[in-house]
């Protein structure tokens, strides 16, 4: 088993989220004993936003650091837990809540749906999700 940052990237569909971290000095950070939840937007999901916009995150990095840790629970909260927390929220390392709703699958903020779940890291776990989630300003 892997730490966060070698299993996603090992996966192979998470090159945006890698070079956002990497941007952000982020790396060390999730190499790190954890544990860790992070919900983790594949390339995909980067794709979704409007065009420039990863672009200008990486030029911004106070901005991309806010986003990027928000992405980030504290402890290893694995799919079986979420679903308990219908109509909850979890606060992110970024300081802000996640609200999450779980009807036909599990959501964050009621855009972003959690489309793989428990990947196992030594230092915490990854759930995929279908779009990239911004804090609230």
């Amino acid at each position: 088993m892997k730490d966060i940052i070698d299993t996603a990237v090992g996966a192979g569909s998470f090159k945006t989220l890698a070079a956002a971290l990497t941007a952000a000095g982020l790396i060390e950070t999730l190499k790190g004993n954890g544990p860790f939840t992070v919900f983790a937007p594949s390339d995909e999901a980067f794709a979704k936003l409007p065009a420039g916009t990863v672009e200008s995150l990486l030029k911004d990095i106070p901005a991309l650091t806010s986003i990027l840790t928000y992405h980030v629970v504290s402890g290893k909260v694995m799919a079986a837990d979420v679903v308990t927390m219908d109509g909850k929220s979890a606060k992110t390392v970024n300081g802000k809540d996640i609200k999450i709703s779980v009807k036909d699958g599990v959501h964050l903020n009621g855009t972003s749906k959690v489309v793989t779940t428990d990947i196992n890291c030594t230092n915490g776990v990854i759930h995929v999700i279908d779009s990239v989630i911004l804090p609230p300003a």
